[in-house]
């Protein structure tokens, strides 16, 4: 009978070996199927590899089992010895272990905090934002208007930021303006990207995901102060509380959704600038300016006042043969010529709608636009150089190579037959629209050579509105209420390993060092077992 014992002992190591030979197995096929999911292996039969997953989990099971039954004694001696003694101690400080690790995350799941560990801190809210969330009297709602086409990750992140450090509050979320147009249009918004920021009654709205712009947008709702933009009348321009194609009321509208307060003003007839008057638009007149007004004007900019000029070419006006003295304000006073010129762009589908072909990056009013515009029957801009004294000037809208400033006004009742003539016409690139700013006198000037992009017939297309409601931002100085110096990510480089050396990788964390361990543990074993 011992004899009987001893010889089913002496084969009880083949169920041993079984399930070593059977947890490799295991182990390879698993880092096989890893590499399919990480699409780097595609075998022929994907579901072989499974079953064979299954099998060899099967066989390490089955292995330990022949161990336990032909070698009864060797299992009772394991579990009743030092080994077992140390396993048990080994199993209870893993119990404590993982009984740990679940209270220290059921308590982080029932008090949630976010810690910032980049190295530039580029998750941490500026201080000026901190102060701004404390300061705020009720709770702020955002809308973050985003359409499927744009991705919307830096916004929540940015977004997300804000309502963990407000206590409650503030909150957000995300809407298609695609999907539900009549609440972006609620709400005056006019391009995809923007946020709005809404506190009772009021709302303002950040252009772009940025703190800046966000933490602007917070001091706007939290201090409004009357800001009056003028319309100038009594020169053709268009109605902004018309209708029709010619009308401004799209611009109105909008600009009234930002909390601007919108009014006309007859010059001529009223013969001062009121004292609220924030900025002031020519919108497309159709007869100069009279010296007095433009004399006015003078005066009000010299004190520090905004100015928004939009001029048609003479041919689509009723100027004549009339000198235009607001034209020549513009250009000897702060270096931005109007030229008698009608711009053909060769890029666009119809020649005479000049499109974008660049904007200025360094300027606020175009530094964040990724839509074109459409500026139809445009007049370029020529701008000097030097600038007048004290003057600084940015081109705001250039067109492409392929375009030109057409001179014989003839030659466009045919637009299609147009031809670029050296000796008369303007050389492409043009400048569309342009910005001055007197750093002497702090006025600002923004003059675009059309009216017809802002009018409502295109105010809602490309990035049309959008251009002409920053300039108003600009030229009111709502664009830089607060200064958050933006954080220069650190730059870490990565050098991606090739596939054979990710293989190799996975190999030596999967089976290789799990390998060496358990080779070890029973050689180590093995010894222990020999000496008794």
């Amino acid at each position: 009978m011992a004899k009987k014992k001893n010889t089913a002992a002496r084969y009880a190591g083949l169920g041993l070996a079984l399930a070593l030979l059977a947890a490799i197995a295991t182990l390879l096929l698993i880092a096989v199927q890893g590499l399919r999911a990480l699409k780097l292996f595609s075998p022929a039969r994907p579901e072989l590899i499974s079953q064979a997953t299954a099998v060899s989990a099967g066989l390490l099971v089955i292995g330990l089992a022949l161990y336990a039954i032909l070698n009864p004694a060797a299992v009772r001696r394991f579990l009743a010895g030092r080994q077992a003694r140390y396993g048990s101690n080994t199993l209870i400080m893993s119990l404590a272990f993982a009984g740990i690790l679940i209270t220290v995350n059921v308590l982080a799941y029932q008090n949630p905090q976010s810690l910032d560990l980049t190295e530039d801190k580029q998750h941490t809210l500026a201080p000026e934002s901190i102060r701004a969330l404390e300061a705020l009297p009720e709770k702020v709602t955002a809308i973050a208007f985003y359409s499927s086409q744009m991705s919307s990750d830096s916004a929540r992140t940015l977004l997300n930021n804000y309502k963990e450090n407000s206590k409650g509050k503030f909150d957000y979320r995300f809407v298609d303006p695609n999907q539900d147009p009549l609440l972006a249009r609620q709400y005056g918004i006019t391009g995809d990207g923007k946020i709005v920021l809404i506190m009772g009654q009021a709302s303002e709205i950040a252009s772009y995901a940025s703190e800046s712009e966000i933490v602007q947008a917070l001091l706007r709702l939290m201090s409004p102060e009357q800001r009056t933009v003028y319309f100038l009348t009594g020169h053709g321009e268009g109605d902004i509380n018309g209708s029709g194609d010619t009308a401004f009321s799209s611009a109105r509208q909008t600009l009234e959704k930002k909390n601007y307060s919108v009014k006309t003003l007859n010059l001529a007839a009223e013969n001062k600038i009121p004292e609220d008057a924030k900025a002031i638009v020519v919108a497309g007149p159709l007869h100069p300016l009279l010296d007095q007004e433009v004399t006015l004007l003078k005066e009000y900019l010299d004190k520090g006042g905004s100015l928004i000029v939009l001029e048609n070419p003479t041919p689509f006006t009723d100027y004549g043969t009339s000198p235009d003295p607001l034209g020549a304000y513009l250009k000897n006073e702060w270096g931005i010529g109007l030229d008698d010129d009608v711009v053909v762009d060769t890029t666009s589908n119809q020649p005479l709608f000049a499109i974008s072909s660049a904007f200025s990056s360094t300027h606020p009013i175009t530094a964040h636009m990724t839509t074109l515009a459409i500026l139809p029957q445009s007049r370029s801009l020529s701008l000097s150089d030097p600038a007048p004294q004290g003057v600084t000037l940015t081109k705001l809208i250039l067109t492409a190579q392929q375009s030109w400033g057409e001179t014989d006004f003839e030659l466009l009742k045919n637009s299609q037959q147009a031809r670029f003539d050296p000796a008369g016409d303007i050389p492409g690139p043009l400048t569309l629209a342009a910005s001055g700013e007197n750093l002497t006198t702090q006025g600002r000037v923004v003059v675009f050579g059309n009216s017809v992009f802002a009018s409502d017939s295109l105010f809602d297309r490309y990035a049309n509105g959008d251009i002409f409601v920053n300039s108003v931002d600009w030229a009111v100085r709502q664009a830089n209420l607060v200064n958050i110096t933006p954080r220069q990510p650190i730059t870490r480089t990565f050098n991606p390993p090739s596939q054979i050396q990710f293989v190799l990788i996975l190999l030596t964390s999967i089976v290789v060092m799990p390998g060496l361990v358990v080779g070890l543990g029973i050689s180590t074993w093995l010894a222990r077992r020999k000496r008794g």
